[in-house]
C-alpha cells in the first residue's frame, strides 16, 4: 500500500515522531509503545467527532456519556527503528449497539508501508451509573460524516 492509498482509507491520522528511549533491548520500537501510539489516534478520532473524552467535564455536564476502553489487539508486521515517522491512521470499522470497533494502523516513512495494525473496542459508559448506553444517533452521523470525507 502506498502512503496516498494509505491516507484515503482512514478518516484521521496522526504523525508521530519516533523516539529513541521508545526501542527495548531488541533495538525496535517496543510493543507497548504502540498501544500509545493507537490511543494518540484514537483521542484525536473522538475530538474530531466531539465525543467527550473528559472524564471531570463530563460529570460537571449535562452529557455524562462517554468512552471506555473495553480491549486492544495489536499485530506487529515489521520491526521500526529511530528515526522514523510513523503516521497513525485511525477509523471505526463496526458500529455496535452500545460502542464501536477501532481500527489503526501505523505508516513507516521510512519503509513506506504499514508495519504495524491494531484494533480496540469502544464501549459508550454513563459515568454517573456506570452502565453501558447506546450510542446517540447525533454521534453514529457525525462519525459517518467523518468516514466518508
Amino acid at each position: 500500500m502506498t502512503f496516498e492509498e494509505f491516507q484515503k482509507e482512514f478518516a484521521v491520522i496522526v504523525p508521530i515522531n519516533v523516539a529513541w528511549g521508545e526501542m527495548d533491548a531488541f533495538q525496535h520500537v517496543n510493543n507497548v509503545v504502540y498501544l500509545r501510539y493507537f490511543e494518540t489516534a484514537r483521542i484525536a478520532y473522538m475530538q474530531a467527532i466531539g465525543l467527550n473524552t473528559d472524564l471531570a467535564n463530563a460529570k460537571q455536564g449535562e452529557n455524562p456519556i462517554g468512552p471506555i476502553l473495553a480491549d486492544s489487539y495489536c499485530r506487529y508486521r515489521r520491526p521500526v527503528t529511530f528515526p522514523d515517522t510513523l503516521h497513525i491512521g485511525c477509523r471505526i470499522s463496526e458500529l455496535q449497539e452500545h460502542g464501536f470497533v477501532m481500527e489503526y494502523q501505523a505508516f513507516s516513512e521510512q519503509q513506506q508501508t504499514v508495519a504495524t495494525i491494531g484494533n480496540s473496542r469502544i464501549v459508550m459508559l454513563n459515568y454517573f451509573t456506570g452502565k453501558k448506553e447506546v450510542i446517540p444517533e447525533r454521534l453514529k452521523a457525525k462519525i459517518a460524516k467523518l468516514q466518508s470525507s
